[in-house]
């Protein structure tokens, strides 16, 4: 509940920072990191042949469900996100709709993910509405790419990129009674990243789109001091940054 708002206001304010993602498909795609490979292996069920990807986007986790040969279906309300996913994914199904009205058949799916985007969807109806096109054993798989700021010098970074998606040890994402037995499971990875690579990141993230300028000019010199004369980085030059991801699944009660 947002502060001295209600779930009214809540609700409103994160559709809000959501419309931010409404454009720049393709700056979003070409920058953005994708998934580690574990996520999908420990989230999908044996057995399971088709799956839904909720907040598709440009299709960062679509990919490891193509991979593992599932009949896939990506929903986003953004349709300059699905128009990139088309020219990657051509044979999925891309459809635009929200987590909490997809337009998507009953029991249709044996997973539904939602990477990236569970934070933009109100839990409760996004809950009912995708425990609806889940098959009777279906699961919902929730997936998070978070900096790892255990590292200091990602978490002073992480700062001054202004990133919300950092970990928190404790984190429980909210989820409607339709589902049952969450848990956990965190992957640890590096992505090759240039400076530049990191200040376009930056660039991509709902902070900055909804910036002005000035704040924007700001944020960019202060990453240019960081990562240029502070780590004394030169620019090109290719470096790890530390990566957790967090998948949760859910299956239906």
């Amino acid at each position: 509940m947002g502060r001295g708002g209600g779930p009214r206001l809540h609700a409103r304010r994160r559709h809000e920072l959501g419309q931010s993602f409404q454009d720049g498909g393709e700056h979003y795609d070409r920058v953005r990191p994708g998934y580690p490979a574990d996520s999908a292996d420990w989230l999908i069920p044996p057995g399971a042949m088709s799956a839904v990807d909720v907040g598709a986007g440009t299709g960062k986790f679509t990919a490891l469900l193509v991979k593992r040969n599932l009949a896939v279906t990506a929903v986003d309300p953004s349709n300059d996100m699905l128009e990139q996913l088309r020219k990657s994914y051509p044979h999925v199904i891309a459809l635009e709709g929200t987590a909490e009205a997809t337009g998507l058949a009953d029991s249709a799916f044996d997973v539904v993910s939602v990477a990236q985007a569970w934070h933009w969807c109100d839990p409760l109806e996004a809950s009912t509405e995708l425990a609806r096109i889940l098959s009777p054993q279906g699961v919902l798989g929730l997936i998070w790419n978070q900096l790892d700021t255990s590292v200091p010098w990602v978490h002073r970074l992480s700062r001054i990129m202004h990133a919300g998606d950092v970990h928190k040890p404790g984190f429980r994402p909210v989820i409607g009674p339709e589902f049952k037995d969450a848990e956990s499971h965190l992957t640890t990875w590096t992505d090759t990243v240039s400076p530049e690579d990191v200040m376009e990141l930056t660039k991509s993230r709902s902070y900055y789109l909804r910036a002005n300028d000035t704040t924007r000019a700001k944020v960019m010199a202060n990453l240019e001091w960081y990562l240029y004369e502070h780590l004394g980085h030169a620019p090109g030059e290719l470096l790890g940054l530390p990566y957790l991801t967090q998948t949760w699944r859910a299956r239906k009660a």
